[in-house]
């Protein structure tokens, strides 16, 4: 009986050593605070993470804002936040999880919450969304970093990803859904635009492959070396490109490669006078290295 009750007190009291470890975990980044280890952090913080998700829900900008540091607003904060609200008939933000957490040698407190959120906007489309949502507050109690992760929902009126590739041939890639690309296509295609009616050729060349193929509207296959770009412009006497869609995508689970779908109407005047115009559809091919390997085009008179 004695050795059972020794037993008994060992245990009780090695689960109340361990019931008192406050401390674990462990930041992994790089900086001063690498190794250091992770508390509970202040409640209150949990608290204004409640608040801040009813002020969302109720679209009352001028109360959210006040639980964003100014820095982390910037200076058309309040207004972009305003405009994101009001583009919703309504949101609703539901915490399910809320944890403060420090990290040793920090001021700030860390709140990782989980929640549920719906947003049913103005223009008729809905989303549905589980997130996990990180808020830095600073020592004022103020928001000053914020990121989050979602997972999305199948009720959901849009996706990251779909339609499917089907290929002139059967291959290995058809039948897959197609996804976004994001490696500065579209910023690459709007410089494009801009230095393609600034007519600087040396510019304009700057994105091509050493050599490309242009596939033009009438059939024609055109080889094309980066050099020969420079001679582009030597029969205008202006061109203007006005695009309407820039559309960046790739094959679900491929490599990088990348296909950028631009709609645009094309005006440009020769300098013997003739006036050359029309909308064009036009697909703009980048490498692995992100360089426009080939162009096929396609075009309507007005």
């Amino acid at each position: 009986m004695k050795t059972l009750l020794k037993r008994i007190a060992f245990f009780c009291t090695l689960c109340l050593i361990t019931s008192c470890n406050t401390t674990g975990g462990q930041y992994l980044g790089e900086g001063d605070n690498n190794g250091n280890a992770y508390s509970i952090g202040n409640d209150a913080m949990a608290d204004k993470l409640l608040m801040l998700s009813e002020a969302y829900s109720e679209k009352n900008t001028e109360e959210l804002v006040k639980h964003y540091d100014s820095t982390f607003l910037g200076e058309n904060g309040v207004e972009s936040t305003r405009a994101w609200l009001e583009s919703m008939d309504s949101i609703s933000m539901k915490p399910y999880v809320v944890i403060p957490v420090q990290l040793e040698g920090d001021d700030d407190t860390k709140v990782l919450a989980w929640s549920k959120e719906e947003r049913h906007y103005k223009n008729g489309s809905y989303e549905k969304l589980d997130l996990m949502e990180f808020f830095n507050f600073n020592k004022d109690g103020k928001v000053d970093a914020f990121k989050q992760w979602k997972s999305i929902d199948s009720s959901n009126f849009g996706k990251s990803y779909g339609g499917k590739f089907i290929g002139k041939n059967n291959n290995e890639y058809s039948g897959r859904p197609l996804v976004f690309s994001d490696r500065n296509e579209v910023a690459i295609i709007e410089k494009l635009i801009k230095d393609y009616n600034d007519m600087n050729a040396d510019e304009f060349a700057k994105p091509f492959a050493d050599i490309s193929v242009l596939n033009d509207y009438e059939g024609k296959a055109m080889k094309m070396k980066k050099n020969d770009l420079a001679d582009l412009f030597n029969d205008y006497e202006s061109v203007n490109w006005v695009p309407y869609a820039i559309v960046p995508l790739k094959i679900y689970n491929t490599n990088a490669e990348s296909g950028v779908q631009v709609m645009s109407k094309e005006t440009r005047v020769f300098k013997n006078g003739k006036v050359w115009e029309k909308e064009l559809f036009e697909i703009f091919y980048f490498d692995l290295d992100g360089k426009i390997t080939s162009m096929t085009q396609f075009a309507r008179d007005f």
